[in-house]
């Protein structure tokens, strides 16, 4: 954001704090009108910052969307790139897991190119795709299996993970990276 007043960057940065409070806690469908009075400001503050609950969600994830697109480009160069994709997959579901609803919302942004949330979605996703194309390459990972498949089964991990007991969620992603062997 550029030349903000002082108010006016308090106000977002208590946006975004106590969003990444109530989508911690309540998941990614919080009342936005809560996370406003929680900011101590009004529904309209929120929309002037944040005209959508995707734009809030975006000022909450970039970073973490960049970080994995980033963490493609340090993975490349790796001498197994099953291993990569397999190291990139754990860092998505991980990231995915940080609010509860986020998978709905990321597949949901993918479908959406209106969403603000959707540039950041896609650049992951194909970051993604650059690395199973990768490993399919290598034979280290079935050829039939597409990037939207394949990002769609780690989203699955990590939603399947917030409704069960327990850490299940390392467990899903072992029986996700046996079922994408070649063998």
């Amino acid at each position: 954001m550029s030349a903000m007043r002082a108010d006016a960057r308090r106000n977002y940065d208590r946006l975004l704090a106590e969003a990444e409070a109530a989508f911690r806690e309540r998941g990614t469908g919080a009342p936005l009108e809560e996370i406003a009075r929680s900011a101590g400001v009004g529904i309209g503050t929120l929309y002037r910052h944040f005209p959508t609950r995707d734009a809030l969600l975006e000022a909450l994830l970039h970073d973490r969307f960049s970080t994995l697109c980033e963490r493609e480009a340090e993975l490349a160069g790796a001498d197994s790139p099953r291993a990569a994709l397999i190291d990139w997959l754990r860092d998505f579901a991980r990231s995915s897991s940080r609010y509860r609803g986020l998978p709905d919302s990321v597949m949901a942004t993918l479908a959406n190119e209106e969403s603000a949330l959707h540039a950041s979605c896609h650049a992951m996703r194909e970051a993604g795709a650059r690395l199973l194309a990768r490993a399919q390459e290598a034979g280290e990972v079935r050829a039939d299996l597409r990037p939207d498949e394949l990002l769609l089964l780690a989203a699955s991990v990590s939603w399947a993970a917030e409704h069960q007991e327990g850490d299940s969620a390392e467990r899903l992603l072992t029986l996700l990276i046996e079922g994408i062997d070649p063998r």
